[in-house]
């Protein structure tokens, strides 16, 4: 099975976040299916935030889901967007819904404890044993309202990704659907949300399918046709695990702030169980939209490569214009980010480096430790890149190095390759291995930017005043006597 064709029906998905935290990539993913899925049907996008936890939701997390969105080019101002809904609105729709259940003897109250339970049965893991079916109970405090599950037969779900997932209905419990203050549980607010707004496929994580078969015969339960489902996999790490805010870097957010640009963002979630074919990975939005089916996920986990993301990131980054890159790394040169004052900043000496490093960062958060060398009144000391490259015969090449490049004219890159070039030479020493020492020296890294390239915008004066410095500290390292 698989999705109507483009502008064919009236497809309504839906994502539906829960405000209790940051914006989490697998939720990032999931709402990219479902704006996809709209964009190439030519249906409708709903955004619902179930805001009924009312002890761990915060408003911040709502306006963080929207801004997290919105980056990624899924905002309001877009006709394919609806909402967002808010499900603590429809509380007076869910009542009601529990109400007709219970009117058609579709729902019993109970008041079962679970140590009752569990004294009935013998087992304390065993689910609810159906006590109270023919009790004719009336809503009391504390009685929780049940589903009447069926004793006989199948739940079947049409589900696009995994099939046709059956469910015997012998092995579902008569499920709570209102609690014991008579307000409906999730199963129930989901269901009717889901009516009330028209949708028609719910695509979301593989987690939810447990709860398919209970919902699916909610919406019968309540004369309705349920939706199509499609079940996306479950996003797993290095180790194949389940990706975990525990342990895992999972919130979109903190992607966005270490330089990962939305669109390779978006770009690499949408890879997140599916293929666009012709082995092809990079490709813009509407591109991916206009190949997209849901019927073609994959249903096996998905990896959330790091490195590729990173690598992703890169490819966006050098296909940007200079003055597009210069503007998304402006954060990156100002406070916080940068380690420099706005007075030590220098905009021109930016301009001439931006260009080089453009096809060497992968994050834009990179930019930061590849060109502070102009910025600092000193380089950074890196303890490991010192101890590299200022071995023998360092002590020695360095002040050699000093002197050709004072006498050298002009100061331009070529110049100073040749000149350092020559001095390696005189030592032995191939050019990789003679300009380490003067990279350290100048920059504090032994990777960075094209070396000469640098020296020229740093300038003459301030790149031998750092040789300088370079040469007294081995002369105060040496050992005595050396």
């Amino acid at each position: 099975m698989t999705l109507p064709a483009a502008g064919s029906c009236d497809v309504r998905v839906r994502f539906a976040p829960s405000p209790t935290g940051m914006f989490h990539v697998g939720g990032a993913r999931s709402a990219l299916f479902n704006w996809a899925v709209a964009k190439h049907t030519g249906g409708v996008f709903v955004l619902r935030i179930e805001d009924t936890d009312a002890a761990r939701n915060k408003p911040e997390w709502t306006e963080g889901i929207l801004s997290a969105m919105a980056s990624l080019g899924m905002h309001a101002d877009d006709p394919t967007f609806e909402g967002p809904y808010f499900q603590s609105k429809n509380v007076a729709l869910h009542t009601q819904a529990a109400a007709r259940l219970f009117a058609a003897g579709r729902a019993y109250y109970c008041d079962c404890t679970r140590d009752a339970v569990a004294a009935r049965t013998g087992n304390a893991q065993t689910g609810y044993d159906g006590f109270c079916r023919d009790r004719a109970l009336a809503y009391e405090p504390g009685r929780a309202l049940r589903f009447r599950t069926p004793d006989e037969g199948e739940t079947h779900v049409v589900d696009l990704i995994r099939g046709n997932p059956t469910f015997p209905n012998a092995a579902i419990e008569d499920f709570v659907v209102a609690r014991g203050d008579g307000s409906p549980v999730f199963l129930l607010a989901n269901v009717v949300d889901d009516l009330d707004e028209g949708i028609t496929h719910v695509i979301r994580g593989e987690e939810h399918l447990p709860n398919t078969p209970k919902q699916q015969l909610l919406w019968e339960a309540l004369g309705a046709t349920p939706p199509t489902w499609a079940h996306l996999p479950v996003i797993v790490n290095e180790r194949r695990q389940k990706l975990s805010k525990r342990r895992d870097k999972v919130a979109l957010e903190d992607y966005l702030a270490d330089g990962i640009l939305p669109e390779a963002m978006v770009n690499y979630l949408m890879l997140l169980g599916w293929a666009p074919g012709n082995d092809e990975e990079i490709l813009p939005f509407d591109t991916l939209v206009e190949r997209f089916d849901i019927a073609d996920v994959n249903s096996s986990s998905a990896f959330f490569d790091v490195k590729k993301l990173t690598a992703f990131n890169g490819e966006y980054i050098r296909a940007m214009s200079p003055e597009a890159f210069a503007v998304a790394v402006g954060p990156w040169l100002r406070a916080p980010h940068a380690p420099w004052s706005e007075e030590q900043f220098d905009a021109a000496a930016f301009a001439a480096v931006a260009p080089l490093a453009q096809t060497r960062v992968a994050t834009l958060s990179e930019i930061t430790a590849n060109v502070d060398f102009l910025f600092l009144d000193t380089p950074v000391d890196d303890a490991q890149s010192w101890a590299k490259a200022m071995k023998d015969p360092a002590r020695a090449l360095l002040p050699d190095a000093r002197a050709a490049l004072a006498a050298l004219e002009p100061w331009a890159a070529e110049p100073l390759k040749e000149a350092v070039t020559a001095v390696g030479e005189r030592h032995g020493l191939k050019l990789g291995k003679a300009q380490a020492p003067v990279r350290v020296a100048v920059t504090g890294r032994t990777i960075g930017l094209p070396l000469f390239e640098s020296l020229q915008v740093l300038g003459r004066e301030r790149t031998l005043a750092r040789i300088d410095a370079a040469i007294a500290r081995l002369d105060r390292e040496a050992p005595a006597g050396a």
